[in-house]
């Protein structure tokens, strides 16, 4: 057993180089010059979109600009993800102290209008809740870069449908806060779940590979995860320059 659980991952092919093109694309976000004074505008921004394409993502494929005015208020995906999308503040510390507490209010937030037994908000399905223990373990001891551990997070999460019905949800916004507390995105700028809608039919099949918990299928879902950082961050450079022309 190595020192580090997850440094085996960083030799699967194609995991090492996908770190890096993410943290190139992140690393350029950050030199943008619209977030000396308009960062938390970026931010907002981001986690608007970020909420909108986790909805599509989990089956409400919502026009963004319904969205944005209010009219999706009655569609109770999007609101469960414009709910977990607004706690990721307030949850940063949480996550790094106690994970399995972040991901329990992630699933009331998400949940809270797809569910009759309220009981069951907070709570992995029993099938999922020896893993998850497994990745608190596992976010406590590694320092494999971010883009991996956020891979690993989002891959359990959804993968093991571990909290459903709305584990999609609850998954993307993990790997946000995963993305802000290993310091890659501090301020939660890069909309990576936009990137992942843009990635759609990969995102489903490199989803199906690691389910196989091959080191093949793993490698293939951790170089889609670092591309859809990659897209996200471009996506998020994109709202930059919009928040700039005004």
């Amino acid at each position: 057993m190595p020192a580090d659980p997850l440094d085996p991952l960083l030799e699967l092919p194609g995991v090492a180089n996908g770190v890096q093109r993410a943290r190139a694309a992140v690393d350029a976000l950050l030199t943008n010059r619209t977030l000396r004074r308009r960062s938390a505008d970026v931010s907002a921004e981001s986690s608007l979109r970020g909420a909108w394409a986790s909805a599509w993502l989990a089956g409400d494929e919502v026009d963004l600009a319904d969205v944005r005015s209010g009219d999706a208020a009655q569609r109770p995906i999007v609101q469960g993800a414009l709910r977990a999308q607004s706690a990721i503040a307030a949850l940063a510390d949480t996550w790094t102290r106690a994970p399995r507490q972040a991901m329990a209010r992630l699933h009331a937030l998400a949940a809270a209008d797809l569910v009759e037994d309220t009981d069951s908000l907070g709570r992995p399905r029993a099938g999922a809740a020896e893993r998850m223990d497994t990745l608190t373990l596992v976010l406590a001891t590694t320092r494999a870069p971010a883009v991996v551990m956020a891979g690993i997070v989002h891959g359990e999460l959804l993968g093991l449908d571990a909290f459903a019905p709305a584990s999609g949800i609850v998954a993307r916004a993990a790997v946000r806060l995963t993305l802000v507390e290993r310091g890659l995105d501090p301020k939660s700028l890069v909309a990576i779940e936009v990137g992942h809608r843009e990635l759609r039919a990969e995102y489903d099949e490199s989803l199906e590979a690691y389910r196989s918990e091959t080191p093949a299928g793993i490698g293939r879902w951790l170089v889609h995860c670092a591309d859809a950082v990659v897209a996200g961050a471009t996506e998020s450079v994109a709202i930059c320059e919009a928040i700039a022309r005004g």
